[in-house]
């Protein structure tokens, strides 16, 4: 019997911090053949200078080389799409992939998902997620929130969306930095429905 194809996901990462988490889980999804249709924000590509050591090219064809080789995966199983390439599949409701995180999300681009702006390709990817009935998560990072950004969560949690704060918990008994990040990353996994074994679950 043929092998199940994947459904890709969908990874915006934009400019709050926390770049480790999407760094993270692009390994992982790449670590489970799960195809990938990258968007990194030029504010993401900025915080990724400052939080890491990695020098991420700007441009997409170029950056997909520099993420194959990095987690060592199959040609092709990436796609970065540039912000304005907006004859990338995923402007539209008929591509292939049947989730989106953005992660982190910054309360900039949760403002203008949560209003349907659809400004640049990850807005419309979002806006897409949303209007297909297909699932959008939005890994925020800031504190504290407004009650405008609270207000953008409700409207987005409303809309069909899930809201996931990058909180991590600490009931696993963290011993290093990369042990916390795995704990934010394992519960995006969970809710992709995307196999791991990055830490004991609750009640183990």
């Amino acid at each position: 019997m043929a092998k199940q194809k994947q459904s890709p996901v969908i990874l915006a990462l934009t400019g709050a911090s926390g770049a480790q988490y999407a760094l993270r889980l692009l390994e992982c999804l790449l670590g489970a053949g799960t195809p990938v249709y990258l968007m990194v924000s030029k504010a993401a590509q900025i915080v990724l200078s400052m939080e890491t050591e990695l020098k991420v090219p700007a441009k997409p064809a170029e950056m997909e080389r520099f993420f194959t080789e990095l987690y060592n995966t199959e040609a092709g199983q990436v796609k970065v799409f540039s912000q304005e390439q907006w004859t990338a599949p995923i402007a539209s409701g008929s591509h292939d992939a049947l989730s989106m995180v953005v992660c982190p999300c910054t309360t900039g681009t949760l403002a203008a998902i949560a209003n349907g702006n659809s400004d640049n390709l990850l807005e419309r990817a979002a806006d897409v997620m949303l209007k297909e009935k297909r699932q959008l998560i939005m890994v925020v990072r800031e504190t504290p929130f407004s009650q405008i950004h609270l207000e953008n969560m409700l409207r987005l949690s409303q809309a069909g969306a899930t809201i996931m704060p990058a909180n991590p918990g600490f009931y696993n008994k963290p011993e290093t930095l990369d042990d916390i990040i795995d704990f934010m990353v394992s519960r995006i996994l969970d809710h992709l429905n995307v196999e791991h074994n990055l830490q004991p679950r609750w009640g183990e």
